[in-house]
Parts: structure tokens; sequence; C-alpha cells
């Protein structure tokens, strides 16, 4: 059985990270997850998470970053790198893994055809 690692190296942590992927301005969004991006200049995608209080209560707030996290570990390898990720759920969205992880891979390749044609 495979091992897919999430390290603190694959995590956005720190407040400037965040605000970085916020200037940046490029985002796509469905019925499930809006995700906004910015290039890393590494060959690696690292996630953060903006998950607020209007989605629900603590439990359901987990549950988002729960099924978010193990859809960006487990498709890692498939996702394009070099992107700084910064995902929340929809509003009005129910928590829902497949739904999470189909999201996932095609707005991540939607910004990075978005954001590849306006690098340098």
């Amino acid at each position: 059985m495979p091992i897919y690692p999430f390290p603190r190296s694959a995590r956005i942590r720190k407040n400037f990270e965040f605000e970085r992927v916020y200037a940046e301005n490029a985002y796509a969004a469905d019925k499930v997850l809006v995700l906004q991006a910015c290039l890393n200049n590494t060959d690696q995608s690292r996630l953060g998470l903006s998950v607020s209080r209007r989605v629900g209560n603590a439990v359901v707030r987990n549950r988002w970053k729960r099924l978010i996290r193990e859809a960006f570990r487990l498709n890692r390898s498939k996702l394009p790198g070099g992107l700084d990720l910064v995902v929340r759920p929809r509003k009005g969205a129910t928590a829902n893994y497949a739904a999470i992880a189909e999201s996932l891979a095609k707005l991540t390749s939607r910004l990075k055809k978005r954001l590849g044609k306006t690098a340098p």
C-alpha cells in the first residue's frame, strides 16, 4: 500500500503566506469549493484552509477541514505543482469526500492554466 504523506512543507501556515495568495486575486469556484491560488516557484503545491464559522459549528468545520486535507493528501501527486492554494467550502455545500476530491482536481488544474499564462 503506497504512503501519501502530508508534511509541514506542504502546508500554508503563516499569515503572510495567506496574504500573498489573497493578493494574487486568482480564484476558481464551483458548487462545492472556492480556491484561490498563486505560484510558489517550487515543484510542489501547498494547501491552506479557510473555513469560517458561517459554514457551521465546530463539528461541521472540522469535518470540512479533514475531508479537504485528505483529498489533497491522497491526490497530491495528480495535482499540478507549483501552486499555493487556499481552499474554502462554498456556502450551502455539504461535506462529501468524492465531491471535494473531484472539485479540488478540476479547480486546481483550471487555476494552474490561468496562472501559467500570466507567469513571466
